[in-house]
């Protein structure tokens, strides 16, 4: 493999060994046997910051003979014993924040006070559903059968495949494995190659953590050759995605021939409502937090503002007085806002996105390219009159682009949430408590944020309807993914059968 480097990150951190640049198959750091390797940049200076191996297809097998070896042993701890081991995962990634904060931010862009806050959050569902898996209750069900005792247990899926995304390079992956693990399944983690060093990184910590070799595996390669073995092995009882609708439906397809336990958090396209009783500066700068975070490569990103008629110029005025006072530069950077996109083609679109609206009739009102920094990065965008026909509507942006449409009533604004095939994410702004329950009831979306930008965390159950997914992420129910309901009929001995 090349090791040089142009970027020292492997000195920039207390813990070197950290920064890994093999996959981690069965309790090892693994080269690809075809040499094959891809090249890992900082997005905000074009550096080089590592290389990664492709796996060969018999190596991605290997992964699941490990995991699948690894499962009878998991399975067969006692959950608080599988706990003991998550919690050691968790405070080892607490003690190695800065370090896991460093990397995330070197590979992804994002500002380095950003990147501390995802290893918080990241760490935080390891921590939950280490205490999670101790609750995974069966059920005595009261008997119709004479002599007989009826009842329910929850028993562990198998192997889980977990193919997480860029944006979120750590938590993406915490919140699906410590789920999975807890529940007993052991795991094949396939990151994104745009930013595998904080997957590797974790399984360096899971390692220190006493999870069992076979039991946690990261592997790295071509991403439609790597999913389509995972897809077709019958040993992966489960797949958990998180990225776009169009991938999250090949999944979909290459899953269904092996009948898998599917889970998919897939794009967004989320309406941002602001009433007509909010004070628009308040609701203005709620929605420059909410359209953004990440540099607009979020999910749960605001992507069409919805104002209404009778505050929308005043809210404009102030969106982009707060959008101006954003600070666009290297997430290592002290005082930051905004970082890179994550690579030029993200750029690319991300001006597509903005010419074909203002073709379409829409007023930019602020965007200047020419102030960007660097070649990945993208200046905040606020566009006006933006209607359906544009693609900054129909489309998930995934860059820091806002588009404002004022609106006449509710009934209308609910129409307009609602026209798109995605359904994750919502937000509303109003104090009018009828205004909160009818929008509420209405809105086709899984999540439904009201006066709050922040609506994520551990106890929630992540997850959206039509296009945006299957299954929950977290709370109560995100353990459930990876967990069978077994019956059982205990009868007594010497009892005629159906009698």
């Amino acid at each position: 493999m090349n090791m040089k480097l142009t970027n020292t990150l492997s000195t920039m951190l207390d813990d070197p060994r950290l920064f890994r640049q093999h996959a981690y198959v069965n309790g090892k750091w693994t080269h690809g046997d075809g040499g094959r390797e891809e090249t890992v940049f900082d997005p905000a200076t074009g550096e080089v910051i590592g290389y990664i191996p492709w796996l060969e297809a018999h190596q991605i097998r290997e992964a699941v003979d490990a995991a699948d070896a690894a499962f009878v042993h998991w399975r067969a701890l006692r959950a608080d014993e599988r706990a003991e081991r998550l919690m050691a995962w968790h405070d080892l990634l607490q003690a190695h924040r800065e370090d896991l904060a460093i990397i995330m931010t070197l590979e992804q862009g994002k500002p380095l006070p950003d990147a501390r806050g995802e290893v918080e959050y990241g760490a935080s569902f390891v921590r939950w559903f280490a205490e999670e898996g101790k609750r995974t209750f069966g059920e005595t069900i009261p008997s119709h059968i004479p002599n007989a005792a009826l009842g329910t247990l929850k028993e562990p899926v198998g192997i889980a495949t977990l193919i997480t995304p860029w944006n979120f390079p750590l938590a993406m992956i915490t919140r699906k494995a410590a789920a999975a693990l807890a529940a007993g399944c052991t795991v094949v983690v396939k990151p994104a190659g745009e930013t595998p060093f904080s997957a590797l990184a974790l399984a360096e910590l899971a390692e220190r953590a006493g999870i069992p070799a076979g039991v946690f595996n990261v592997v790295l390669g071509e991403p439609a050759e790597v999913s389509k073995i995972l897809c077709a092995e019958e040993r992966v009882k489960a797949l958990s995605f998180t990225g776009s609708t169009r991938v999250g439906r090949l999944l979909l397809e290459q899953s269904a021939q092996t009948v898998k336990r599917v889970s998919l958090e897939l794009g967004g396209n989320a309406p941002f409502i602001v009433g007509p009783d909010m004070d628009p500066k308040e609701a203005a700068f709620a929605a420059v937090a909410a359209k953004f975070q990440t540099a607009g490569q979020d999910c749960l990103a605001a992507n069409r503002i919805l104002v209404h008629e009778s505050i929308h110029d005043e809210f404009v005025e102030h969106f982009a007085e707060r959008m101006a006072a954003l600070t666009v530069g290297n997430g290592m950077e002290s005082e930051v806002d905004l970082g890179p996109l994550i690579h030029r083609q993200a750029v690319d679109k991300a001006a597509a996105i903005v010419d074909d609206a203002i073709s379409r009739g829409a007023t930019l009102v602020a965007g200047d390219q020419t102030r960007a920094p660097g070649e990945n990065f993208f200046m905040p965008v606020l566009l006006t009159g933006v209607t359906p026909q544009m693609k900054v509507w129909r489309e998930e942006n995934f860059a820091p682009v806002a588009g404002v449409t004022a609106y006449r009533d509710d009934d209308e604004v609910i129409e307009m949430a609602n026209d798109t095939e995605y359904g994750l994410a919502a937000y509303v702004y109003t104090h009018d408590i009828r205004r909160i329950w009818k929008l509420l009831r209405a809105l086709e979306y899984g999540m439904v944020s009201v006066n709050s930008v922040k609506m994520t965390g551990p106890p929630v159950p992540f997850g959206g309807v039509k296009q945006s997914g299957l299954g929950r992420e977290g709370g109560i129910t995100g353990i459930d993914e990876y967990l069978e309901t077994k019956y059982y009929c205990l009868g007594a001995l010497g009892s005629v059968s159906g009698s």
